[in-house]
């Protein structure tokens, strides 16, 4: 089904301009990163809406990308992959932060340490799309420290136990994903922004 999409869409812009083969293997990229996004998402919407947590689905999918946005990270290789881990971090994360009572002091001092491997390890990017301008770099390093410092302060000041659940697991599951043992794990290479291209 992805392909006949995918393919389908790429005949279509074919046709309204000439582009070279580098060039059509980036939008078809591209576009099989949307098809792939967008089946994902209506999947896990529906079995959080099954699951009757279409609510706390949203707001964990919007606090985690915000992080993400900035520190970037690991993409599974394969599509099945994908939709199980995403279905995990977007289903069950959530889930157990509506239920889990973490003192203040915890989340303190996990959010000191979690913003100490945001800093560290972001940006994190990969082999497909790697960061390479150096000011580009320190720019998102920066901004997801900011980040990360804001989400430990909202943590503690915010009177609902979910949504201050919700921005510390957001730093955990994203320390997790621009990680160097997650990429290892999966054998995919790490600071690709030094690799050179041949």
């Amino acid at each position: 089904m992805k392909n006949f999409v995918v393919n389908g869409m790429l005949n279509l812009i074919k046709k309204e301009q000439e582009y070279d083969e580098d060039k059509l293997s980036i939008i078809k990229y591209g576009l099989e990163g949307i098809y792939i996004t967008i089946t994902k998402m209506i999947f896990i919407g529906t079995l959080a809406y099954i699951l009757g947590m279409l609510k706390e689905f949203f707001i964990f999918l919007l606090l985690y990308n915000i992080i993400r946005t900035t520190s970037f990270g690991l993409h599974a290789t394969k599509s099945w992959l994908c939709l199980l881990s995403s279905t995990i971090i977007f289903i069950a994360i959530p889930l157990l932060c509506k239920y889990l009572v973490i003192s203040e002091i915890v989340k303190f001092f996990a959010g000191v340490i979690l913003t100490l491997f945001i800093f560290k390890n972001s940006p994190a990017d990969t082999h497909k799309k790697p960061i390479k301008s150096l000011k580009r770099r320190k720019i998102y390093k920066y901004l997801s420290t900011i980040i990360a410092i804001l989400f430990v302060i909202l943590s503690i000041s915010v009177n609902n136990n979910f949504i201050s659940n919700c921005f510390i697991f957001a730093l955990l599951i994203q320390v997790f994903m621009i990680s160097p043992t997650i990429y290892k794990l999966f054998k995919l290479p790490y600071n690709n922004y030094l690799i050179m291209d041949i």
